[in-house]
């Protein structure tokens, strides 16, 4: 009889290969020497903790979180879904972080240039705590595609940044989640590093018709898996984390 491993192993072959030149960055972000396993100290080991005494009533809210004046502009939206181990169990008191660009296209950023204008009531940010069973949801605005200076016409399909956090400061995963349907996906040179199609699915949230508040604001589920052959791609997974 023999006794299951811990973890599951990661399929790597979903994952993109450092070097990519199609995704101009990568040609001078990608290593040339081979990679070095740095030993943990104990303060990245053991903090820092996170707790829900840690998050503000509004901070999952993008809506409200930053307004001064009314609503931010744009089409409502839910992202909502749930943190997941390799066998699909819940992963509470699991602290979700997202950042965006507004309806516009544009960050609030003093480097974006972007010629759509700031959104004075929308800023961008926020956070919250998985629950006990794992789900998480943040109401925000679905953000603008904008073009960035990668080929002469390329644009990036509208995407939501998420950082989720573990137990200590080095065990933070992040990711971009996309919209079902948006044909920029297809044509990003950032998504179609990606070698399996699957894998680019996963990063895909799903329209949820049964989460939508009807005359009011549309849901998209997103779940994250963190471990195992089916994980999410995370950016900074090839780091190390």
């Amino acid at each position: 009889m023999t006794t299951p491993a811990d973890y599951y192993q990661r399929d790597r072959g979903r994952h993109p290969r450092a070097l990519t030149p199609d995704y101009k960055t990568s040609v001078a972000r990608s290593p040339r020497l081979p990679l070095i396993s740095l030993q943990q100290t104990v303060s990245e080991i053991t903090g820092p903790v996170f707790g829900h005494d840690d998050v503000g009533p509004l901070d999952h809210d993008l809506i409200r979180n930053y307004a001064k004046d009314g609503d931010p502009i744009g089409e409502r939206i839910i992202v909502h879904g749930r943190v997941l181990d390799e066998d699909a169990r819940p992963v509470p008191d699991t602290l979700v972080e997202i950042w965006q660009a507004n309806a516009g296209g544009r960050y609030r950023h003093k480097k974006d240039t972007y010629l759509a204008p700031i959104d004075p009531n929308f800023g961008g940010c926020g956070r919250t705590m998985t629950g006990a069973d794992g789900r998480y949801a943040f109401r925000t605005v679905k953000p603008g595609a904008y073009p960035w200076r990668n080929l002469v016409n390329n644009w990036r399909p509208a995407h939501i940044h998420v950082s989720v956090f573990g137990r200590s400061f080095s065990q933070r995963l992040i990711t971009q989640l996309y919209f079902e349907g948006d044909p920029l996906i297809a044509l990003c040179p950032i998504v179609q590093t990606l070698p399996d199609a699957d894998a680019i699915d996963q990063l895909t949230a799903k329209l949820d018709m049964n989460a939508t508040i009807p005359l009011d604001t549309i849901a998209y589920r997103f779940d994250i898996v963190l471990r195992g052959r089916r994980s999410t791609m995370f950016e900074n997974r090839p780091e190390g984390n």
